[in-house]
């Protein structure tokens, strides 16, 4: 089926993170009593569930990684979650594809209330019909997860969409509703990691994206 919707992945995709992120979990590591690894360490941070990521990188007990997120969230809330820059070639894409007849959504890990502020802030909330992340309670954590109220709330099928993300999380998330997933290399992921996952197209930049959509190869 030809794509008609293109779901976009939010950090390490449409925007760049690094430092917001970083100084978030340095803050949580902090309060935690951990030592603090070099920034560069703290860059898997970027995309992955927080629990998760605490749980996994950290080997947190799922209590403490909750603590941790509260903790985190303390500096992101306000200081962290704009210590963020928007993609250079970002807007352009994005009003391309809408004013070739594409319906956007933003599919994140992310707090669904932070994307939409991110959004409102850097200027590109109107180009998407839906943002859809995580909730504050922890739920909705997975990226099958959140594709999944994508799919519900814009009542659309799966084969309809493309997703497009910088790490193996977006690919297996996709995967799981049968998805097709360009993978982008100008963000955290490696091409060996979004291989690995499955990605069935794998970009250098949002440019090559927009033509790889346009082009009709997609179906």
């Amino acid at each position: 089926m030809p794509v008609k919707y293109v779901l976009w992945d939010l950090d390490g995709t449409l925007t760049d993170p690094g430092l917001g992120i970083t100084n978030s979990v340095m803050h949580a590591l902090e309060k935690a009593g951990e030592a603090i690894p070099p920034r560069e360490e703290l860059y898997k941070f970027i995309g992955p569930p927080l629990i998760w990521s605490f749980m996994n990188f950290c080997s947190f007990s799922e209590e403490k990684a909750r603590q941790a997120v509260v903790d985190y969230r303390e500096y992101f809330t306000d200081r962290g979650i704009f210590e963020n820059e928007v993609y250079p070639a970002i807007p352009a894409a994005l009003k391309e594809l809408r004013e070739a007849g594409y319906t956007l959504a933003m599919a994140t890990s992310k707090p669904e209330d932070f994307a939409r502020r991110i959004a409102v802030h850097f200027g590109f909330f109107d180009d998407f019909a839906l943002i859809t992340g995580s909730l504050m309670d922890e739920t909705r954590l997975s990226k099958g997860e959140v594709i999944a109220t994508v799919l519900e709330k814009l009542q659309v099928p799966a084969s309809d969409c493309v997703m497009i993300g910088d790490r193996e999380h977006d690919v297996i998330g996709a995967k799981q509703h049968s998805m097709r997933v360009i993978g982008v290399l100008y963000g955290y992921g490696s091409r060996e990691e979004l291989e690995a996952a499955g990605a069935d197209y794998i970009v250098s930049s949002p440019e090559e994206a927009v033509a790889l959509i346009r082009s009709g190869r997609l179906g």
